[in-house]
């Protein structure tokens, strides 16, 4: 028989967990909860890291933990500091029993790990300080804590050749340092004008808010929290991952409804298995990073990785904001799951560290997954697919004011991007090929560059058996009534506005193989002479975006200035754009599995996630389209000025 647990900050974890005898603590109702049974958590501040014991049986008899109805219920990382000294100036100190932490320190535990890349030359740790709930700056030394110097920008790739500007450089200025020692840690802090002993001033403890310990923890809701302020290590795809909140390689979690916050790497994490590798290259250096990646691959498969055991959660409706890394995360684990509906910002824009892992959905393997209607903007990088993003669909996200908002690296297809609004000035950087573009908006750059140097797998269709492993040689992409407006500046290298880039490509596969006939050598030795072919057409060209030079029927307006842009209004989000009755002459097409075909290597259909046919013929909002209708994400466009609303809060 199910039962409902309470918990209170006026209970007592000795009583009978009833509504008229709550449990104190959320950790003693996850001891006791089994399959069925609901955990109701009432008002109020909860500091603790809550460790589920147990999952559900199936997605009809769950765990449930959920925030009352209409109370706001805070789970924190974090404990208030009180105490502090005034050392000189504006700088305060703290002395910390280090019993305060456990056995995790977050101020001796390193940022670190594969293909963390800056800074360098001093740490940066799991730790944190918090003023009145924004998170100050740790310092490369104690002196630059009396006397600290305004950083102006932050980190960025090399291939981005435009500066990358700090959102709010007087913030830097505000700086903690630590000096760890056996039985204390002393921390020195520059509050600025405040007084942390008049002010709330807080430091992160633990390293997740809500996470199980165990894997294999099944079917758990966690429902209308707000979670704030863990210390979580950085996570790359060879190494464990853990986070704020997330399964610990389970499946069927279902995430909803909650604001997350100020965790220090990640916020939510989907994957990855610790057992298949962690940080083995930075630990070892005896094979390569990529190699040790491969490796996790094949372990996953070894242990049992399937859809029948891992992934199909659901991540819905949460605004997450104000992380170091990664909104949301995952490496296998993720498989089938579900991102929607959730308003993502500040991720990785407070540019304390940098690594090649960072950006506000970043998944590798994401098999089969979903990611729609999510709002993702002000984010070094709105939604990074990586390795095998294999039957992935990306649709209706609003995308902007990212330094990128889409990246999808060394996978095979089919991968389909449909009605989505890309509208920063770098909108799509492409190290793939096999994927379908259909009725978005991009307005800004487009990369489009090959792989050759490591070959990554690709799979039976909607399974994670590999059928084998390949080169990224690009091409074999197919862009369908979509809007290309010309980027205002090329902040990376290799990239064009529009789909100029693919100049040079076949415009057919009976043209590929006729090519591949006449290359010289023999094998494998002519598939990399000979470029893949695309599939363009149907596309509209605005403000000097420029059409691959064999696209057959497209609206090329590149003189017309569409006075594009983003309005944020009173907790609305519009668009603006003003169009041409050119525009309006092009004759666009449904797309379906029928004329998108398959993808070249994986050999995969573009298809729905069951196998079922798909077609493409609703827009941005559901909205019915006709052959015929406007290109890009809205059936309701016409001439002259158009203001829509695309994004409502709350």
């Amino acid at each position: 028989m199910s039962r409902i647990y309470h918990v209170s900050v006026l209970g007592n974890d000795h009583s009978a967990g009833e509504e008229s005898a709550p449990f104190r603590t959320i950790s003693r109702a996850a001891a006791l909860a089994e399959a069925g049974d609901t955990v109701i958590v009432h008002e109020g501040e909860y500091r603790e890291w809550v460790r589920p014991a147990r999952g559900g049986r199936n997605d009809l008899c769950r765990i449930v933990y959920t925030a009352a109805e209409g109370e706001h219920v805070v789970i924190k990382g974090s404990e208030r500091v009180t105490g502090w000294e005034k050392d000189s100036g504006k700088v305060w100190k703290a002395v910390i029993p280090n019993s305060l932490f456990g056995n995790w320190n977050p101020f001796a535990e390193r940022l670190w790990g594969d293909w963390f890349l800056h800074p360098a030359d001093y740490p940066v740790h799991t730790g944190e300080v918090y003023l009145n709930g924004q998170s100050l700056y740790e310092a490369e030394s104690l002196e630059s804590v009396y006397a600290p110097k305004k950083r102006e920008t932050g980190y960025a790739p090399p291939w981005i050749t435009k500066a990358i500007p700090h959102p709010d450089p007087d913030a830097t200025l505000r700086r903690w340092y630590a000096v760890v020692g056996e039985d204390t840690t002393t921390l020195y802090a520059n509050f600025g004008e405040a007084d942390p002993n008049l002010e709330c001033a807080e430091i992160n403890v633990r390293r997740s808010c809500f996470y199980p310990e165990s894997t294999g923890i099944d079917y758990i809701t966690v429902r209308g929290f707000e979670m704030a302020q863990a210390a979580c290590p950085f996570t790359p795809p060879t190494a464990d991952q853990p986070a704020l909140l997330g399964p610990n390689w389970s499946r069927g979690w279902i995430i909803e409804n909650n604001v997350i916050h100020d965790a220090k790497c990640s916020a939510i994490s989907l994957g990855k298995d610790a057992s298949t590798g962690d940080n083995d290259y930075s630990r070892t250096m005896v094979k390569s990073g990529y190699q040790y990646q491969m490796e996790a691959v094949f372990r996953s498969l070894k242990r049992g990785w399937n859809f029948e055991t891992v992934g199909s959660h659901i991540v819905r409706n949460n605004r997450i904001y104000d992380c170091g890394q990664n909104a949301v995360v995952g490496h296998m684990g993720c498989i089938g799951s579900e991102i929607c509906g959730n308003e993502i910002s500040n991720i990785g824009t407070k540019h304390e560290f940098y690594g090649a892992e960072i950006g506000a959905i970043k998944l590798h393997a994401a098999i089969d997954v979903s990611i729609h209607d999510n709002f993702i903007h002000d984010c070094t990088l709105g939604t990074w697919l990586d390795w095998q993003a294999q039957g992935a669909h990306i649709f209706r996200n609003l995308y902007c004011r990212n330094i990128r908002d889409l990246f999808i690296e060394v996978s095979h297809g089919p991968h389909l991007v449909e009605n989505n609004i890309l509208a920063s000035d770098f909108s799509l950087d492409n190290v793939s090929q096999g994927g379908a573009y259909v009725g978005n908006l991009f307005c800004g750059s487009i990369r489009r560059i090959k792989a050759l140097d490591r070959t990554t797998p690709y799979h039976f269709p909607h399974s994670t058996a590999p059928l084998g492993t390949a080169f990224i040689f690009s091409g074999d992409d197919r862009y369908y009534n979509n809007i290309f407006l010309g980027a205002r500046e090329l902040i990376a290298g290799d990239s064009a506005s529009g789909t100029s880039g693919y100049d040079g490509f076949c415009a057919s596969f009976e043209e590929y193989l006729e090519k591949l006939k006449a290359a010289p050598g023999v094998d494998h030795v002519k598939y990399f002479a000979v470029e893949h072919p695309v599939y363009i057409n149907h596309n509209a060209y605005l403000r000097g975006a420029e059409h691959f030079s064999r696209e057959g029927d497209c609206a090329a307006l590149g003189d017309f200035d569409p006075q594009f842009r983003i309005c944020d209004e009173n907790g609305s989000v519009y668009l603006e754009i003003t169009l041409p009755e050119e525009f309006f002459r092009l004759d666009t097409q449904i797309q379906t599995t029928e004329t998108l075909g398959a993808a070249h290597l994986s050999g995969a259909l573009f298809e729905n996630p069951d196998g079922s046919p798909l077609s493409l013929d609703r827009d941005y909002f559901g909205q019915k389209r006709r052959s015929g209708g406007p290109a890009g994400p809205f059936e309701s466009l016409k001439p002259g000025f158009n203001r829509i609303k695309v994004y409502t809060r709350g």
